[in-house]
């Protein structure tokens, strides 16, 4: 069948406005252009002012046009950009936290260097030392306050031998085996140590706790008066500790009896030096028989 001529878009209005505003748009159109070219040929200089209002008015209209597409034309790359930067980030995460544990293992390396290097200075300068070794375990969750060396008998550790570190004392041999030893710690309520106040010479009683401190208890007089930061060395009284040992400063004020902190604290150490006991106990002499005088009977 031949198509109709009739090529009218029917009987709707919204058609029928639709295609006359693309005719009249279209004749404006070509008005407007057949205008301004012949502006342009026949007066330049009004045809640029017109067309500087034009730039004017499309501007805005193109810059916006223009960042919107490049808006929508940069979303995969901005996509990929944050996922990039999500990965980089947790990739500088994972490698501080992998720093600050090497920071942390350094400064804990080099403590317990310098602790180790205080520890050999005194025992050169002590003539009295035995052993240096290494505190392989303490009895923190008891009242009972005991610590292991792993040097023993063959190292020449033996009982009642006192152990400090360059901080101050830290307790006493009570048990030995061929390569380790057991230490009553001063905080051990069952530990009495003779000391004495540096800056008068008082003699007192360091007593242990079990809490990790120690009470400091007049030796000699009642009422005597303590201080916040008294401090109090080991005296030599009793031929088991050296004097002059740091033992334990006081936290506050009291009287007869006062809370100290200890000079060393063993629960934070690796290291300790074995001593010589301040007076070594005498060795009793064996008796020797004499020799039968010549013409006895045997």
């Amino acid at each position: 069948m031949a198509p109709s001529r009739n090529r009218r878009p029917g009987f709707s209005r919204r058609a029928q406005y639709g295609l006359f505003l693309a005719y009249v748009g279209a004749v404006g159109g070509a008005l407007i252009g057949a205008g301004l070219l012949l502006l342009s040929t026949f007066n330049p200089a009004a045809f640029g002012t017109v067309r500087g209002i034009f730039n004017e008015i499309t501007t805005p209209i193109s810059t916006f046009f223009g960042w919107a597409g490049r808006g929508i034309t940069g979303i995969p790359g901005n996509v990929s950009d944050h996922f990039d930067v999500v990965g980089e980030n947790q990739r500088l995460k994972k490698e501080i936290e992998d720093n600050a544990t090497l920071v942390q293992r350094a400064r804990t390396l080099n403590q317990e260097n310098r602790r180790l290097r205080a520890l050999l200075k005194l025992r050169d300068v002590t003539p009295e030392a035995v052993v240096a070794a290494r505190l392989v375990n303490s009895s923190m969750s008891s009242t009972r306050r005991f610590a292991t060396l792993n040097a023993g008998t063959w190292q020449g550790v033996a009982v009642g031998q006192p152990v400090r570190e360059p901080d101050g004392l830290i307790g006493q041999v009570v048990a030995t085996g061929p390569n380790n030893a057991r230490v009553l710690l001063i905080v051990d309520p069952e530990s009495l140590v003779p000391v004495r106040r540096t800056s008068d010479g008082l003699p007192a009683i360091a007593a242990g706790r079990g809490d990790g401190r120690l009470d400091i208890r007049s030796a000699s007089i009642t009422n005597v008066p303590f201080k916040a930061g008294d401090r109090f060395v080991t005296s030599g009284t009793g031929g088991i500790y050296p004097p002059n040992i740091p033992v334990a400063s006081v936290v506050r004020d009291s009287r007869d009896t006062a809370l100290a902190q200890p000079a060393a604290n063993p629960n934070a150490l690796d290291f300790a030096l074995v001593q010589k006991s301040f007076l070594e106990p005498e060795v009793p002499a064996t008796p020797t028989t004499a020799p039968p005088a010549d013409g006895e009977a045997e």
